[in-house]
């Protein structure tokens, strides 16, 4: 990408892009802050004639974050038939919602997690379709349909024919088309608050009638604090789950919250968040609720 000198000018504004390719990529913060960091080192470990040939830093800095997240993704398989219960993306705080609420917000004031553009393709709907790709697709679709690199240069990253990346990307959107459309936020606004409202009033048959008969809630613990190991299916289900929660739960109080671009709840006991929960909404109920509770996922929502 690029062979003829702009030497090292310009890197360090590449960390925000890279940051939100990488999440988008990996569903993780944590290693999405990591693999930017390893690309950084690696450039910074080049020799300055090798950094001079370089046309275009930011791309190298692309195609070297691109190839380290298609070898995280590639052992992720196996690290996920080793987590404890569902695994799930860490999910994203809309900073903006938390600042002057009691002069509290996120503990570190630089956390990557902020640099991350809250928009659709990082709803947990569409991060959830990414993880049933292969890690090409992935990064072919990812790279292309979201950040509009060429297929040329994605090429460079996947080690592919350009014609061989638009195949896999052809292949991923495929993958997507079968998900249902988007509700505006504000019908999802108002469904995420009912649920609320029922939740907390522990009325079981208006949960009931918030949630598809097919609904599906997924939860992950990832083994540090309890919670269901398999996914809760069946509308009636999920509503006596929630309502047998909220009986064990004294003390926990339910936010309206942004949670990776979309309404969401935030459960909270004394200012410290236990769960968030994403949902997807079809024909004004949910569908999906994707409840996360496994602490280190939750460090982007920690207070200081």
């Amino acid at each position: 990408m690029g062979t003829v000198g702009s030497g090292t000018d310009g890197t360090a504004g590449e960390r925000r892009r890279l940051i939100n390719v990488a999440y988008r990529l990996l569903g993780s913060v944590t290693e999405a802050e990591d693999a930017v960091q390893d690309a950084y080192a690696r450039w910074y470990g080049l020799p300055r004639s090798r950094q001079e040939e370089i046309l275009s830093p930011g791309a190298w800095l692309t195609t070297v974050t691109g190839r380290i997240c298609l070898d995280l993704l590639g052992s992720a398989r196996a690290r996920r038939e080793r987590y404890v219960g569902a695994w799930l993306p860490e999910p994203l705080p809309d900073r903006t919602e938390w600042d002057g609420a009691g002069g509290t917000g996120p503990a570190v004031p630089a956390d990557p997690a902020d640099q991350i553009v809250l928009d659709e393709s990082v709803s947990m709907a569409f991060l959830v379709v990414l993880e049933s790709m292969t890690p090409a697709e992935r990064v072919a679709f990812v790279l292309h349909d979201v950040f509009r690199y060429p297929f040329a240069e994605i090429a460079g990253v996947l080690g592919r024919t350009p014609a061989a990346c638009k195949q896999l990307a052809a292949s991923a959107r495929r993958r997507v088309g079968a998900a249902p459309a988007p509700v505006p936020a504000t019908g999802r606004a108002d469904v995420v608050r009912h649920v609320k409202e029922a939740w907390e009033s522990k009325d079981i048959a208006a949960l009931v009638g918030l949630l598809d008969p097919a609904a599906v809630m997924t939860a992950d613990g990832g083994g540090m604090v309890g919670t269901v190991l398999r996914p809760v299916e069946g509308g009636a289900r999920i509503a006596q789950y929630m309502v047998a929660i909220a009986d064990k739960a004294p003390g926990l109080e339910l936010l309206e919250r942004t949670v990776n671009g979309v309404p969401g709840l935030v459960a909270q006991r004394d200012g410290v968040v236990m769960t968030v929960a994403a949902f997807d909404v079809s024909d004004g109920r949910v569908t999906r609720i994707w409840a996360v509770r496994n602490p280190e996922k939750l460090r982007p929502w920690a207070w200081s």
